[in-house]
């Protein structure tokens, strides 16, 4: 039997199953025939075992899935057999939503890889779609801020007060710690240099000078995108699952002023900040090798680190730093804004978010050394 959405062969050879084979899209325009003449058909059949074959259905959804449901019902009350095959990966997925128990009677078809001229024009249209992406959330971001500053009543100031804690008062201790480490290596380190030379006390003004004007911005910023990038990615990422974000479209917030503007401006504030704590941690890190390694006194370390610190350097230091929480901030609630599946999306967007924000820092890190060349 044969019909414009689906034909039925029947069992041949002394057989008890016949094939239900289903044609184009099963959505609410043809389930509705579907379902009116297929039940009654299978239970009017003398044969008790069905087989659906979906191998000629690009698209299937839910009211699909009513109908299959419904055939295997049929099909059950005869104390019949009944399965499907050939269903394509995305109907499969769909199974995995609504039918969950027919996952393990269903044969999904294989198809052919594709081959790499269709694999490299995918990528390349997925990479050009994410940029078109990027640029307009920028885009809503700046605006947003103008919105914001037009009017200060949709400042979220609770909010960014709490960024301003998990950020900044939060990350403080392992900012320290990292840092005091790493200008205690870099001391000791140079020092292995410098005391063929007898120029000891120079240690401090390299320690000074690496940590002011490049390697605190760099670690201070590298430490954020893995605590609070992240953070911001997989919470975000999370109410995109949960469509609290569709939600907030719906009640009439702007989701970009309501979610991302506080993380913004809290990691403008404490960002920073962190930068300053970072470079003071490291400069007593190189302390400590020149008070017990180098014999060298407080009192003439902190007039050589002194005399090498300009306030152009500290300055430049915080200039990065504050294009690094743009920069971390923006990627991760880019990430989290782009999380489309299940929960595992919330861990990839989250690592997403650290290894673009890294990327960017170095990227734009090695822009200021240029323009510094230069200057």
């Amino acid at each position: 039997m044969e019909n414009s959405s689906f034909d039925l062969t029947s069992p041949q050879n002394g057989g008890n199953e016949f094939v239900i084979r289903l044609r184009h899209n099963i959505d609410i325009d043809t389930v509705g025939s579907l379902l009116t003449e297929l039940p009654p058909m299978i239970r009017a059949e003398k044969s008790p075992s069905v087989t659906v074959d979906l191998s000629q259905v690009s698209f299937l959804n839910e009211f699909g899935c009513i109908l299959l449901s419904e055939i295997k019902e049929a099909v059950y009350e005869r104390k019949g057999k009944f399965k499907i095959i050939h269903a394509n990966q995305k109907i499969a997925d769909t199974f995995r939503k609504f039918l969950t128990d027919q996952l393990n009677q269903c044969a999904i078809l294989k198809k052919k890889p594709p081959g790499i001229f269709i694999s490299l024009g995918d990528s390349t249209l997925r990479e050009l779609f994410n940029i078109r992406y990027m640029v307009s959330f920028l885009g809503s971001v700046a605006l947003a801020f103008f919105q914001v500053m037009k009017k200060p009543g949709l400042f979220r100031l609770d909010d960014t007060l709490l960024v301003m804690k998990k950020t900044g008062v939060d990350a403080l201790p392992i900012v320290a710690l990292i840092s005091f480490l790493l200008g205690l290596i870099m001391a000791f380190m140079s020092s292995l240099q410098l005391q063929q030379f007898g120029a000891d006390i120079y240690v401090a003004s390299l320690v000074a000078l690496a940590m002011v004007s490049e390697l605190g911005p760099i670690m201070t910023a590298i430490i954020v995108a893995g605590r609070s990038g992240s953070a911001f990615a997989a919470e975000i990422g999370s109410m995109r699952i949960a469509e609290e974000i569709d939600a907030l479209y719906i009640m009439g917030f702007n989701p970009t002023v309501f979610l991302v503007i506080p993380r913004m401006i809290g990691s403008l504030i404490v960002v920073p900040l962190l930068t300053l704590f970072s470079d003071l941690f490291a400069i007593a890190g190189g302390l400590m090798v020149g008070l017990f390694i180098l014999g060298l006194s407080v009192n003439t370390y902190m007039e050589q680190t002194i005399e090498a610190i300009t306030l152009f350097e500290v300055c430049w230091g915080l200039a990065k730093s504050i294009v690094f929480s743009v920069l971390i901030t923006w990627t991760g609630c880019l990430r989290g804004f782009q999380t489309r599946g299940g929960p595992e999306s919330v861990g990839n967007a989250a690592t997403s978010a650290v290894v673009s924000s890294i990327f960017l820092i170095i990227l734009f890190d090695s822009i200021f050394a240029v323009i510094r060349s230069y200057w």
